[in-house]
């Protein structure tokens, strides 16, 4: 199977990549990045599993991203600004990372000749929004625009069944187990009920499940995934 990991180098896709390289059900990574891969990120034997595509930014792809693209089996989008960094940034940039860029980077993967069918796991928030009428008491308009661009790669999708298939990751806070703060932050919350947490393993593992295996619903909320990555 051939996946393609948008971000990889980022906390998330990192790990997600990481885990596709070990697979032995996924034979081709396209690891679509901003900055060519480190070369410690991945072990040598994986070199030749692993394709690195460099964009300008991921809303621009050349005729070589495209070429990669083609005959993939499914993709995990895992770019976005934060609610915290997306306060801080102009939002038509916020509008064009998280929501723009998601959309042309389905459609020219689409038009580059995916494998039929093609699953493309969107990672989204628990506070996305899908509900325009309804206003989040938190970061209103972030939240709003994050649950638009679900609806918008659901509608993609759709107009374009059977060939692709699509469903929507919504995490809660992302904690790698490794991090001693993040994991007493995740123990706060958790006691507290404020925000749901996934582990950084558990949450790479269920989306690449889902994306080899098929999707079983859409969404997959932040219980869903500790659940389906359970014994990362």
């Amino acid at each position: 199977m051939k996946v393609i990991i948008v971000g990889a180098t980022g906390f998330l896709g990192s790990e997600v990549l990481r885990q596709a390289l070990a697979r032995k059900d996924i034979t081709k990574v396209v690891a679509v990045t901003r900055r060519v891969l480190a070369e410690n990120v991945v072990k040598a034997d994986a070199e030749k599993k692993m394709e690195n595509v460099v964009v300008k930014d991921y809303d621009v792809y050349d005729e070589k991203a495209k070429g990669a693209f083609a005959g993939a089996d499914g993709c995990i989008w895992t770019i976005a600004i934060t609610p915290m960094r997306a306060s801080k940034t102009p939002w038509e940039e916020v509008v064009r990372v998280c929501q723009t860029s998601t959309l042309v980077g389905l459609r020219t993967i689409f038009e580059s000749g995916p494998a039929n069918p093609f699953r493309f796991l969107y990672v989204s928030g628990v506070s996305g929004e899908r509900d325009q009428t309804k206003k989040p008491w938190y970061h209103t308009q972030y939240c709003l625009m994050r649950g638009e661009t679900e609806s918008q790669v659901l509608a993609y999708a759709k107009s374009h069944a059977p060939l692709i298939e699509a469903t929507v990751a919504k995490p809660g806070l992302i904690v790698d187990p490794g991090n001693l703060g993040q994991r007493v932050l995740s123990m706060g919350l958790r006691v507290t009920g404020v925000v749901p947490s996934v582990g950084l393993r558990e949450i790479s593992k269920a989306m690449l499940d889902q994306v080899v295996g098929g999707f079983e619903k859409d969404p997959l909320l932040n219980a869903d995934l500790v659940r389906l990555g359970a014994g990362a």
